[in-house]
């Protein structure tokens, strides 16, 4: 299973840098193993991954399998991975997000597809990369959603599994996008709580989102 999770770790990467949301080595992604996590190691060129470029570290952050150094955002991984149901990190630079981390202390909640990530998406305030204070605000914000952008850096991504960490990055990056080019505009309207709530009780009665058959 490691190595299955290093591996698909490192197509991720490589999916990641195609799709614009990281540029040279400006991210890390990981997934819950046996004892830990794997982790793209520190330098790693997304568009360029392979599997030795991913490490397996324990619980303390040790590296038992791999030559390479983790992410200098460990801690920030560790600290989201206090959530049980946490199977997968994905931090990007992704450029949408960075410029609304300039101009807002929050994503409010404009489209219903945000409520997979948990609706309004918190911008939490700048600290330096892989820093202590970096991973406790982060881990904190990710308490609450599966996202969370970070001042003037990034975004950072949650999921049951790598695939669905990876696509929580897409949503992110497009209610991004969406709200930058409403507010150009104006100032963007909200869902209200009640619409939200309206949205979830249909989505559950409806398996929205879910092949069926007729």
């Amino acid at each position: 299973m490691t190595a299955d999770a290093r591996a698909a770790i490192a197509d991720a990467c490589r999916a990641l840098a195609a799709d614009g949301l990281v540029k040279g080595t400006a991210g890390n992604v990981s997934v819950r193993v046996d004892g830990g996590i794997a982790i793209t190691a520190t330098g790693v060129v997304f568009a360029q991954a392979t599997v030795d470029d991913v490490s397996v570290v324990d619980h303390d952050g040790r590296v038992v399998v791999g030559s390479l150094a983790p992410s200098s955002e460990l801690g920030l991984h560790l600290a989201a991975y206090a959530d049980d149901a946490v199977g997968a990190v994905v931090h990007t630079h992704a450029p949408a997000a960075i410029t609304l981390s300039l101009v807002s202390d929050r994503l409010p909640c404009i489209h219903y597809q945000q409520l997979t990530l948990g609706g309004e998406i918190e911008v939490v305030p700048f600290a330096v990369f892989g820093s202590p204070e970096l991973a406790a605000s982060t881990g904190a914000a990710l308490t609450t959603a599966n996202a969370a952008i970070l001042a003037h850096h990034g975004a950072v991504t949650t999921g049951r599994d790598l695939a669905d960490a990876v696509a929580n990055t897409a949503v992110l990056e497009w209610a991004c996008d969406i709200y930058l080019r409403a507010r150009a505009v104006a100032e963007p309207a909200e869902l209200s709580p009640e619409q939200q709530a309206a949205v979830v009780a249909a989505a559950v009665a409806t398996d929205y989102g879910q092949k069926r058959t007729v």
